[in-house]
């Protein structure tokens, strides 16, 4: 860990599974946490928000190190109607924003705004290698990702601003959550190809990586995925494998878009996307589950 960690941590979104892991691994250490609720408060670590219009009180942000931002309504929710498509945005850019304004409000004292993003920032872009340089695609979930890191952005220009563009988590809470029935019960196969690059990460190296983060004077883009490149294919191998199920029933894509929706499909089933991590790993950042296999078998338990 970088020589000065943090030593209080604001945390909006602390009910989540990103959310949940990173408050538990920073009170670990000692790292005081106030949490960000929609609920009423229920202790002094917590402070209400976002119940109307009102700005949030900037003192509330006052004299932290940090100042984490991982709200957002599930994008594994389906289908995407266009009710939902507004709530996947305003649950993103409302709390940014709202945060950005009080941030900005303490002028030199501001502290640094860590706001989560996604890899989805990326869109498709088969064969191509992706890293925080790399063009913005095209979609609905690329506009969402591009329109919330902007939100982010207007925390500036003295407050440090990094944006977390964070893979899907390889967790039974995450990204295995509807894989893992299917697997279970022999029904798991190819989606679509199965040959697209799907960007993937643990969730502790999310959380030790979000701390490196906080604990570093990294900005802009940060790509939060794993170092090692994997196809749909090797993620369902993976678990068709550590579950000891079969992996032969394809999944057509119009079958799929006709289920989840166009968008829902193409944004996280079809979407092909080599994402690099390089800022982190130029950092210094290590990784303790390098490939997609270590990955979902940190995740899941050994069938017997």
């Amino acid at each position: 860990m970088p020589e000065s960690p943090a030593r209080r941590v604001v945390l909006a979104g602390a009910s989540g599974l990103i959310g949940s892991a990173l408050a538990e691994a920073l009170r670990a250490d000692g790292v005081e946490v106030t949490s960000l609720v929609r609920h009423p408060a229920s202790g002094p670590h917590e402070v209400q928000w976002l119940q109307d219009a009102t700005p949030l009180d900037p003192s509330v942000l006052a004299g932290a190190d940090a100042v984490v931002c991982l709200n957002g309504a599930s994008i594994g929710r389906f289908p995407w109607t266009p009710s939902y498509k507004s709530r996947l945005l305003w649950s993103r850019i409302t709390p940014t924003r709202t945060l950005a304004t009080a941030i900005r409000a303490l002028g030199d004292d501001a502290p640094a705004l860590v706001n989560a993003s996604a890899t989805g920032y990326y869109g498709s872009q088969p064969g191509a290698v992706l890293t925080e340089s790399s063009r913005r695609g095209d979609g609905f979930l690329v506009d969402i990702c591009d329109e919330w890191e902007n939100a982010a952005r207007g925390a500036g220009p003295r407050a440090r601003v990094a944006l977390l563009r964070t893979a899907p988590v390889v967790h039974e809470r995450g990204v295995l959550k509807p894989l893992l029935l299917l697997t279970k019960l022999g029904a798991a196969g190819p989606i679509g190809r199965g040959t697209q690059v799907w960007p993937w990460i643990t969730l502790e190296d999310e959380v030790r990586a979000i701390r490196h983060v906080i604990d570093s004077d990294l900005e802009g883009p940060v790509n939060l995925t794993g170092p090692t490149r994997a196809t749909a294919n090797d993620l369902g191998f993976a678990l068709a494998r550590r579950m000891n199920r079969p992996y032969v029933l394809r999944a057509p894509v119009w079958a799929m878009k006709l289920a989840l929706g166009r968008d829902a499909t193409e944004a996280l089933l079809t979407s092909d996307a080599d994402v690099r991590p390089t800022v982190l790993e130029d950092a210094g950042f290590t990784f303790l589950h390098r490939t997609v296999e270590d990955a979902v078998a940190s995740a899941v338990p050994a069938a017997r």
